[in-house]
C-alpha cells in the first residue's frame, strides 16, 4: 500500500511537470503578395485552466523592431492600435478559432505594410508560469506581379472543326515560384469545366468530361516558349459550346515543404459558339414478305435516313432472335458469328452493304428453323484523330418476324419403258429429227441450249416422247430428261436434283420442238448430246404403239474453269516511305466472265515473323472480309476489284512500319453449283512481293558548338539546345539533359522532356536535389529548348550537353523515334564569390593603467557581400607565449563567446562588444590588469550561405596588431620624520612619529613597521652627543648597522610581535590616515640609538588582490636616555605632603580624565568600528596602557602596550 502511494504521488509530480505551456507558430518566413488573403495559424498546448484560451496578436515593423504593434484580440475589442481598428472593424482583420487551443489569424487583404515580425500571445491562465506564451514568425508581402492575358473574342464554329487558343502568362516575382496554367469552359451560370491544366509539376491532366479525349489526342495543351500557352482541340462537339479562358496560379513553397498559390488570374475569355450538324438519324427494316417455304431466298434491308452519310460513320449490327448474326464496321467488313460463319462460307448466307444507306441480309436456302424475328441495329461512331471509334448514339426499328413453311409435294419420277418397234407393214413413222445447240465449245458454267425439231412427212399421225441423253467421252449414256407422249416431263435418275433446283429444264416449244437447257454446265455435261423421239399411235384396241423412233445428236466440248488458272502479284513500289502510298496487284489469268467467281485473298507476313496471316479477302460475292489480325490496316487501306477482270488491287495509304513485310496473293477459283452451294475448283498462290517501309531520311542537325560558362553560385545556369534542321515541321522532339563530371564515366540524367511535353527528372536530379531548382523552355521557334538550373551550386559544374530525338507521328498515329543526335558541350564552372574581405591593418600601441578601460576596434573595410555573416575572434599574444590565445568571438549567429583567455583572466565578466555601426566591431576590457597586457587582434571570417541554404566560410582576413601595456600606479610614496632626534630621561617615553607625505593612489594601504639601529660589534654603543652625531654620522658609512623590529603593522591592520627589549613598552596610534606613531614608554638607557619607520605602499589589483607597489623608509630618528641614578625616590618617601601630592591627589583626577577619555573614545569607536573594521582599513589605533603599581617601592605606575591588547 505504501508502495501505491508513493508511485500515485510520483505520477502527480510528473502530470504537474508535464503541464507545460507551449505556444508555436506557422513556420517562417511566409512570403505573400499584397491583396491576397493570409492565414498563419497558432497553436497553444500543455496549459491549465480554462479549455479555451484567448489569442492576442502582434506586429514588430521593420522600421521600429523593438515596438510591438498591436493587431487584434480574442478578449479584448480595445486592444487594436488605430493603425489597425478599421481593419479589424470591418471585418479584413479577424481571428478563427480552429479549436479550443487553436486559432487562425485571417488577413483578407493583404497589404504591403504588413510586412513584419508577427507575435501570438496566449494569456496566462495556469496556476504559475511556467513555459512559453508567445510565438513570432515573419511575413514578408511582395508585389502580385502575375498576368495572364489573352485575346477576347467571338468565334462561331462548326461541329468537328478544329478550335485554337492562345494565352499568354508572365511572372516577375524574384522568389523562386512554380506556374500551373488550366483552360477552363464556363457555360452561362454553370460551374466551369477544367478542359486540360499543366500543374506546377509539369503533369498534365484533364477533368472527367475531357479526360477520355485528352488521353486520344483530342484536346492538347502546349507551352510555346517562355510564356505561351496553346489549347487545341482538333474536333469540337456541341458540348464544347461556351466560354474558354485560362487560369494562372503562381506557386511558393513554404518551409514547412508545403506549396502555396500565393495568387491566381484569368484571362479575358473566347465565346466558343458550335453549329453542330444534324447528328439524327432513323433506321427501318424492310423484306419482300413474311411467309416463305423451305429452299426459299429472304433479302432483309436495313434502310439508314440521316443527313451527310457519306462523311458520318456507322456501324450495324443483324439479329436474329436477339442472337447475334454479324457485326459490319463503318469499313463495311462483316464479321460473322461462328454459326453463321459456315452458312456463309458454303453461300448460304450474305451480310453486305449495298450502299451507304442500305445494308442488307440475305439468307438462300431458307430453313424451317430460320423462322423468327429478324432486327438490326444501327450505331454512329465518331472517330478520333489516332484513327480509334468512339461509339455515340445507337438506334434500330422493330422486329421484323417471318415464317418459313416446310415443302408438301411428293416427286415421283417414272423412267419409261422402251416399246417395240412395229414391224413392217404396219404404219411407219415419217419423222424426221435435228438437234442444234447453241455452242459446241463452251466455258464450264455457261448454259447449254438444245432445241430437238421434229419433222415430218404429212399429216402427224400421233404423239411424240422424247429423251434426251448424254453419252460422255466413255460412251456410257445416261437419260437427261423425258417428255412422254403425255406431255409429262421427268429428269432422268442422275438428274433428278438437278432438275428440281431448275438446273435443267425441258420444255415442248411448238408442238414439234423441244427444247433442252443446261444451266450452270460443269465438266461433267461434256459429251454428245442425242434427242431421242418415239412417235406413237392410238392402236385399234385403242393401246399405244411405238410406230417410229428417230435420233439426232450434236457434240459439247467444254473447258473446265481451272484450266490455264494462274495468279500473279506485281507492285510499282517495293520500296516506300512513310506515309506514302503503295499498290499491290493481284492479276488473275485467264479472263473470267463476271459469272465465274474468283475470291482473292491477301495474305501478309510481318517483318521479323515466319508466319502468313490473312490481312483481308475479297470475297466470291464481292464482299469483303478482313482477317482478324488487320485492324491497323483497315482504316488505311482499299482493296478494289476490276469490272473487267478479276485483278484485285490492294492499295494502301499512309504507310508505315506495320505495313512493312511479305505480301502473297491467293486466289480461288469458284463454281455454283446447280443447289445455289459453291465448289472451290481450284488454289492458287502468286509470287512473294517484299514491300520496304523506310523512315524519312532524317535531316536533324543539333548545334554542335562547344561552350565555357564560367559564373558566381546562385546565379542561374542557362543551358541552350538548339535545333539546326528537322526532317518535318510536324516533328516534335524529345530533349534529355545531361551532365558529366570528372569523376564519373557517363553521363548522368538530369531533365528528359518527352515529344509529347512531359517531364520526367532523372537520377541526378533527385540525388541531388534538383528538382525545385530546373526550369525548361521551348522557345515559339521551336528549335530552341532552354534549361535553367536556379541558383548555382559549387557542386553543379561539369559538362553539360543535350540528347535531341527527333519524333514523328506515324500514319497510324504512333510516335515513332526517327534520329536522335548529341549537342556540344557547354563547360560550366561555378565558383564561390572571389573574397574580398579586407580588415584594417592599421597598428597600435595602447598603454593604460590599471582599473581602466582598454577599447580594441576591428573595422571591416571591405566584404564580399553584404547578405553574408562575419565570424569576429579577438586574439593575444602573451609575452614569453609564442601561442596566441582566443579573447572572445562573435559567432555569425551574433552569439558572443569567451574564449581560453578569459578564462584565465578572469575577463568574463570584464568585456563588452558593441557594433555602432556594420563593419564596426568594438571590443571594450574594462578594470583592466597588469596580466591583460599583450599584442590583440581580430581576425574575421566572411559566410556566406550556400543556394541549399546551407552556410560556408568564403573568406578570412587578420587585423593590424594592437599592443596593450597595462601599467600599475607610479609609486608617490613618500616618508618623513616630523620628531627630531630627543633626549629624554630614564624611565620617561619618546615618541617615534611615522609621517607619509605623499601616496601613489587614494585607494592605498600601507604597512609600518619601526626599527631600531645598532651598530653591529665593534662600534660605539651609547649615546652620542651633538658633536658625537656627526661622527657618528660619518662612521655609519662604514660601520654596518644592526636593525631590530620593535613592532610591525600589516596593510590588512595585523600586528606582528613586538621586539623583546620592547615587549609590553609599546603603544601604537594612528593618528591620521599617514600619520602613525610609536610611543616607547619605559625608556630606559639600552634604548638610545637610532630609529627609523620603514612605510610600504599596497594597492588592490582589478582582481580584488592586494599587491606590494613600493617601500619607502624614513630618516634615521636619534634618541638618547639619560642615565639618572638620583635618590629622588628616597627624597619622595620621606616627605609626606609630597608623597601625597605625587601619588594620591593625582590618581582620581587621572581617573576621571581616563574613565572621560575611554567614554568619548568608546562612542567613537562604535561609529567607526563596522566601516573601518570591516573593510580592514587601519584605525586611529590607542593601546590602553597597563597598569602597574608596586605598593612597596610606590613607583609610579608604568604605561605599557603591546599588539595583542588591541582589537
Amino acid at each position: 500500500m505504501k508502495c501505491f502511494f508513493l508511485v500515485l504521488s510520483c505520477l502527480v509530480v510528473l502530470s504537474v511537470v508535464s503541464a507545460q505551456r507551449q505556444v508555436t507558430v506557422q513556420e517562417g518566413p511566409l512570403y505573400r503578395t499584397e491583396g491576397s488573403h493570409i492565414t498563419i495559424w497558432c497553436n497553444v498546448s500543455g496549459y491549465q485552466g480554462p479549455s479555451e484560451q484567448n489569442f492576442q496578436w502582434c506586429i514588430y515593423l521593420p522600421s521600429a523592431p523593438e515596438r510591438e504593434v498591436q493587431i487584434i484580440s480574442t478578449m479584448d475589442s480595445s486592444f487594436p492600435y488605430a493603425i489597425y481598428t478599421q481593419r479589424v472593424r470591418s471585418g479584413k482583420i479577424y481571428v478563427e478559432r480552429v479549436q479550443e487551443g487553436s486559432a487562425l489569424l485571417h488577413i483578407t487583404d493583404l497589404q504591403a505594410r504588413d510586412v513584419g515580425e508577427y507575435e501570438c500571445h496566449t494569456p496566462n491562465t495556469d496556476e504559475r508560469y511556467f513555459g512559453s506564451y508567445s510565438a513570432k514568425m515573419n511575413l514578408v508581402v511582395i508585389p502580385d506581379t502575375l498576368q495572364t492575358t489573352a485575346i477576347p473574342q467571338t468565334l462561331h464554329k462548326v461541329e468537328r472543326d478544329p478550335l485554337e487558343l492562345s494565352c499568354e502568362v508572365a511572372t516577375e516575382t524574384l522568389q523562386h515560384s512554380h506556374l500551373s496554367v488550366a483552360w477552363l469552359r464556363q457555360r452561362g451560370s454553370e460551374k466551369p469545366v477544367e478542359v486540360i491544366s499543366l500543374s506546377r509539376d509539369f503533369v498534365l491532366q484533364s477533368s472527367s468530361e475531357y479526360a477520355q479525349r485528352q488521353s486520344l489526342g483530342e484536346v492538347r495543351l502546349d507551352k510555346l516558349g517562355r510564356t505561351m500557352f496553346r489549347l487545341t482541340v482538333f474536333h469540337l462537339q456541341p458540348s464544347d459550346q461556351g466560354e474558354f479562358y485560362c487560369e494562372a496560379t503562381e506557386w511558393i513553397q513554404d518551409p514547412d515543404g508545403s506549396w502555396y498559390a500565393m495568387t491566381r488570374k484569368r484571362s479575358e475569355g473566347t465565346v466558343v459558339n458550335v453549329q453542330p450538324t444534324d447528328k439524327e438519324f432513323a433506321v427501318r427494316l424492310e423484306t419482300e414478305k413474311r411467309l416463305y417455304t423451305v429452299g426459299e431466298t429472304v433479302e432483309f434491308r436495313c434502310i439508314l435516313e440521316a443527313q451527310s452519310i457519306p462523311d458520318r460513320y456507322f456501324a450495324v449490327s443483324w439479329a436474329f432472335n436477339s442472337s447475334l448474326i454479324a457485326n459490319m464496321g463503318p469499313n463495311a467488313v462483316p464479321v460473322l458469328n461462328s454459326e453463321f460463319a459456315h452458312r456463309e462460307a458454303r453461300g448460304q448466307l450474305k451480310v453486305a452493304k449495298e450502299s451507304d444507306s442500305v445494308f442488307v441480309l440475305k439468307i438462300y436456302h431458307l430453313r424451317q428453323e430460320d423462322s423468327g424475328k429478324y432486327n438490326c441495329r444501327v450505331t454512329e461512331r465518331e472517330k478520333t484523330v489516332t484513327g480509334e471509334f468512339i461509339d455515340k448514339e445507337s438506334k434500330r426499328p422493330k422486329n421484323t418476324p417471318i415464317i418459313v413453311l416446310p415443302l408438301t409435294d411428293n416427286w415421283v419420277v417414272k423412267v419409261p419403258q422402251h416399246h417395240q418397234i412395229l414391224p413392217q407393214g404396219h404404219l411407219e413413222s415419217s419423222i424426221s429429227v435435228e438437234v442444234a445447240s447453241n455452242a459446241s465449245v463452251i466455258l464450264e458454267g455457261e448454259n447449254l441450249h438444245f432445241s430437238c425439231s421434229i419433222r415430218t412427212v404429212g399429216r402427224q399421225q400421233g404423239r411424240f416422247s422424247v429423251i434426251w441423253q448424254l453419252v460422255d467421252r466413255q460412251n456410257r449414256r445416261s437419260n437427261i430428261m423425258w417428255l412422254d407422249r403425255d406431255g409429262t416431263v421427268q429428269p432422268g435418275v442422275s438428274y433428278w436434283e438437278r432438275s428440281s433446283f431448275g438446273g435443267i429444264q425441258m420444255e415442248q416449244v411448238q408442238p414439234n420442238s423441244f427444247n433442252l437447257g443446261i444451266f450452270n454446265s460443269r465438266k461433267e455435261d461434256e459429251g454428245q448430246y442425242e434427242c431421242h423421239v418415239t412417235e406413237w399411235v392410238r392402236a385399234v384396241d385403242g393401246e399405244w404403239q411405238i410406230i417410229g423412233e428417230r435420233r439426232a445428236s450434236t457434240p459439247v466440248s467444254i473447258t473446265a474453269l481451272e484450266t490455264g488458272f494462274a495468279v500473279t502479284a506485281i507492285s510499282r513500289t517495293p520500296g516506300v516511305t512513310y506515309s506514302e502510298s503503295f499498290d499491290l496487284q493481284c492479276i488473275i489469268k485467264p479472263h473470267y466472265p463476271a459469272r465465274v467467281p474468283v475470291s482473292v485473298t491477301w495474305r501478309f507476313q510481318p517483318v521479323g515473323t515466319i508466319e502468313f496471316h490473312d490481312l483481308v479477302t475479297f470475297t466470291r460475292d464481292g464482299g469483303v472480309q478482313w482477317g482478324d489480325r488487320s485492324s491497323s490496316f483497315r482504316t488505311r487501306t482499299a482493296i478494289e476489284k476490276a469490272e473487267s477482270s478479276n485483278n484485285v488491287r490492294l492499295s494502301i495509304s499512309r504507310a508505315s512500319d506495320t505495313e512493312a513485310g511479305k505480301y502473297q496473293c491467293v486466289a480461288e477459283l469458284w463454281r455454283k453449283n446447280y443447289d445455289n452451294t459453291w465448289t472451290r475448283l481450284a488454289e492458287r498462290t502468286s509470287n512473294l512481293l517484299e514491300i520496304r517501309v523506310l523512315q524519312p531520311v532524317t535531316k536533324l542537325q543539333v548545334s554542335k558548338s562547344k561552350r565555357t560558362l564560367t559564373l558566381v553560385e546562385n546565379r542561374p545556369i542557362q543551358l541552350n539546345c538548339s535545333v539546326k534542321s528537322q526532317t518535318s515541321q510536324n516533328s516534335h522532339f524529345a530533349v534529355l539533359w545531361y551532365v558529366h563530371k570528372p569523376s564519373d564515366a557517363d553521363g548522368k540524367l538530369i531533365l528528359k522532356t518527352t515529344h509529347n511535353s512531359a517531364f520526367e527528372y532523372g537520377t541526378y536530379a533527385e540525388e541531388e536535389g534538383l528538382r525545385g531548382r530546373l526550369q525548361f523552355e521551348r522557345h515559339v521557334s521551336g528549335g530552341l529548348f532552354s534549361l535553367t538550373v536556379q541558383r548555382a551550386e559549387v557542386s553543379d559544374s561539369g559538362s553539360y550537353y543535350c540528347h535531341v530525338e527527333e519524333w514523328l507521328l506515324s500514319p497510324n498515329y504512333a510516335w515513332y523515334k526517327l534520329a536522335e543526335e548529341v549537342s556540344g558541350r557547354t563547360e560550366v564552372t561555378v565558383k564561390q564569390p572571389d573574397g574580398r574581405l579586407k580588415l584594417s591593418q592599421a597598428q597600435g600601441n595602447l598603454s593604460v593603467l590599471e582599473t581602466k578601460q582598454v577599447q580594441l576596434e576591428c573595422t571591416v573595410l571591405n566584404r564580399t557581400n553584404m547578405a553574408s555573416q562575419l565570424v569576429v575572434e579577438w586574439f593575444v599574444w602573451k609575452p614569453n607565449h609564442p601561442e596566441r590565445e582566443t579573447v572572445a568571438r562573435l559567432s555569425r549567429e551574433a552569439t558572443f563567446q569567451y574564449g581560453e583567455q578569459a578564462a584565465k583572466n578572469n575577463l568574463k565578466g570584464r568585456l563588452h562588444l558593441e557594433s555602432p555601426s556594420s563593419g564596426v566591431y568594438r571590443l571594450f576590457i574594462q578594470n583592466v590588469a597588469v596580466q591583460d597586457s599583450g599584442t590583440y587582434s581580430c581576425r574575421v571570417e566572411e559566410w556566406l550561405p550556400s543556394p541549399s541554404g546551407m552556410w560556408y566560410k568564403r573568406a578570412e582576413d587578420t587585423s593590424g596588431q594592437t599592443a596593450v601595456t597595462v601599467m600599475r600606479p607610479d609609486a608617490a610614496l613618500q616618508v618623513d620624520t616630523v620628531v627630531p632626534n630627543a633626549t629624554v630621561a630614564e624611565k620617561a617615553a619618546f615618541q617615534l612619529d611615522c609621517s607619509i607625505v605623499s601616496r601613489s593612489s587614494q585607494d592605498s594601504r600601507f604597512a609600518v613597521a619601526w626599527y631600531s639601529l645598532r651598530t653591529k660589534a665593534g662600534g660605539q654603543r651609547g649615546s652620542p652627543g651633538l658633536g658625537e652625531e656627526e661622527e657618528e654620522g660619518e662612521e655609519e658609512e662604514e660601520t654596518p648597522a644592526e636593525r631590530t623590529a620593535l613592532l610591525s603593522v600589516g596593510p590588512d591592520a595585523v600586528f606582528g610581535p613586538e621586539g623583546s627589549p620592547w615587549e609590553g613598552r609599546l603603544r601604537f596610534q594612528r593618528l591620521s590616515p599617514l600619520l602613525y606613531r610609536l610611543t616607547v614608554l619605559q625608556a630606559s638607557p639600552r634604548d638610545t640609538g637610532n630609529y627609523s619607520c620603514r612605510v610600504e605602499e599596497w594597492l588592490p589589483s582589478p582582481q580584488k588582490e592586494w599587491y606590494r607597489l613600493t617601500e619607502e623608509e624614513s630618516a634615521p630618528i636619534g634618541i638618547r636616555v639619560l642615565d639618572t641614578s638620583s635618590t629622588l625616590q628616597s627624597i619622595i618617601c620621606s616627605n609626606d605632603a609630597l608623597f601625597y601630592f605625587i601619588f594620591f591627589y593625582p590618581f582620581p583626577i587621572f581617573g576621571i580624565l581616563i574613565i572621560t577619555i575611554l567614554l568619548v573614545r568608546f562612542k567613537s569607536r562604535n561609529s567607526s568600528k563596522n566601516s573601518d573594521g570591516k573593510n580592514g582599513v587601519p584605525l586611529l589605533w590607542i593601546k590602553e596602557p597597563h597598569l602597574n603599581y608596586s605598593p612597596t617601592c610606590l613607583e609610579p605606575p608604568v604605561l605599557s602596550i603591546h599588539p595583542g591588547a588591541i582589537d
